[in-house]
């Protein structure tokens, strides 16, 4: 993909257990020519990933991260210029559930949500921000969600962090526009994940009968879009969201 090699990516998000889009997205950009940081809150997950990008013969940094710390973020940024000299890319992805109906939710579950899913994204876009402005260049894709246009019952709390997360892209494309920075969101549907797997039978055949395109999405189908909009092949996109959902929200 046009315009990535030797580019320096950071995903956070992307060494959770199981295949995911964090993951994906760290894959498929190292395939495109992207050296890449594999944060996530795990050490452990992030190396695993970090064994795969290398085995392939790319280069990558495993970097454990607490996304909702200002402290941590800022020492993940600091360690990716030690190592690779620019960042270029950013990929918020880090995003947790902690699920239940509005009357039965804790203040815990609800600040926990928001600090991963929104705050999280806000501190690492705003780690980002100047080296980016220094080398006038740069893109930063956040990992939103159709829960966040459509809503959904018991997950007030995701819902809110990732509606949150359109508004924060459109603000933030606009004050780092003309600093060559773009920024822009991807909101998956359905995706087949280790956070769907545990879906019954029943409720995985309710949500594809909602889905115009008859199944589930793949994380590299996320991943897939992510590339793109890092590419310059989106070079006049910013400030919009891409929605990858086979049509669930059409």
């Amino acid at each position: 993909m046009t315009g990535l090699q030797n580019k320096v990516a950071i995903v956070t998000g992307a060494g959770r257990g199981g295949r995911g889009i964090g993951q994906a997205c760290s894959e498929m950009l190292s395939s495109a020519g992207c050296r890449v940081v594999v944060a996530s809150r795990t050490l452990a997950n992030a190396e695993a990933v970090v064994a795969v990008i290398t085995a392939n013969g790319a280069e990558a940094m495993a970097c454990s991260v607490d996304v909702s710390n200002a402290e941590s973020v800022e020492s993940m940024v600091s360690a990716t210029l030690d190592r690779f000299g620019s960042v270029d890319i950013l990929v918020n992805n880090a995003g947790i559930t902690r699920d239940n109906l509005l009357m039965r939710m804790s203040e815990s579950q609800w600040d926990e949500v928001l600090d991963t899913n929104l705050k999280g994204a806000w501190l690492c876009m705003k780690a980002v921000t100047r080296p980016m402005m220094k080398q006038r260049s740069g893109c930063i894709i956040n990992i939103s969600s159709v829960m966040g246009i459509i809503g959904n019952a018991g997950q007030s709390n995701y819902a809110s962090a990732k509606a949150g997360l359109f508004g924060l892209t459109k603000s933030v494309a606009r004050e780092l526009a003309s600093r060559g920075v773009r920024v822009n969101a991807v909101a998956p549907g359905w995706i087949d994940t280790a956070m769907t797997t545990d879906f019954s039978d029943e409720m995985r055949s309710r949500i594809l009968e909602r889905i115009p395109l008859g199944r589930v999405g793949s994380p590299e189908e996320i991943g897939a879009a992510v590339v793109f909009l890092c590419s310059d092949h989106a070079a006049y996109i910013t400030g919009q969201t891409l929605v990858v959902d086979g049509g669930l929200t059409m």
